[in-house]
């Protein structure tokens, strides 16, 4: 019987079931690990906001994907930068996971039913003072997306092979505060990931693919 394609969602599901939810050991994932000791991280962990961000791959065979959205240029923060669906936990969103869902069907209007929640990565620590949780997901094709212009000025996918070939992960930095600030980028079709969700993708590759 032949492997199972090294890029498919078959596999990512396989090896997504082998994280678990974050407990006290688990490592702690975020933009420090680039920038040590950097003044920007000086955040007490307590205050640190939560949000959960949904990692969608879709499952297209031997080559999966990954849906990405750009950020609409009309928003307060992060104007037009590419992310994955997401954003803060409500108080009354009783897990993680629902958050991200949520978020995903406010966003890019992708329904619930083509998902499967297949896994769940270690929080990741940003910058800029949020505990993002990852969950990792399967996403079956046939979807059709309604963007809220509110939020995304477009979605669109990236293969999953490129995202986890760490040949394309490059290092970039900028002056925060004249210093300065590293992180990862990875273009891709006239895209530019960077930053956090550069960082998750990362360490998504460093947890499942490394």
């Amino acid at each position: 019987m032949a492997e199972p394609a090294p890029f498919s969602a078959e596999v990512f599901r396989m090896r997504a079931a082998r994280q678990s939810a974050p407990e006290g050991d688990q490592p702690d994932y975020g933009d420090h690990r680039f920038n040590p000791g950097h003044p920007r991280l000086l955040v007490n962990r307590d205050k640190l906001r939560g949000a959960a961000v949904l990692i969608p791959v879709v499952d297209h065979g031997s080559e999966a994907t990954v849906i990405l959205t750009k950020r609409a240029e009309t928003l307060r923060s992060h104007t037009g930068q590419v992310a994955f669906p997401g954003g803060r936990i409500d108080a009354s969103d009783p897990s993680p996971e629902f958050t991200a869902l949520r978020e995903t069907a406010e966003e890019i209007g992708l329904d619930n039913g083509y998902i499967d929640v297949v896994g769940r990565m270690p929080d990741y620590v940003s910058g800029t003072g949020y505990r993002i949780a990852p969950v990792l997901s399967v996403v079956k094709p046939g979807f059709h997306l309604h963007l809220n212009p509110d939020e995304v000025d477009a979605a669109f996918e990236v293969p999953l092979r490129f995202l986890m070939d760490p040949a394309n992960h490059q290092k970039g930095s900028r002056m925060w505060n004249d210093l300065e600030w590293m992180f990862y980028e990875m273009p891709y079709d006239g895209q530019r990931i960077w930053g956090v969700t550069a960082g998750i993708i990362r360490t998504l590759y460093e947890r499942l693919y490394a």
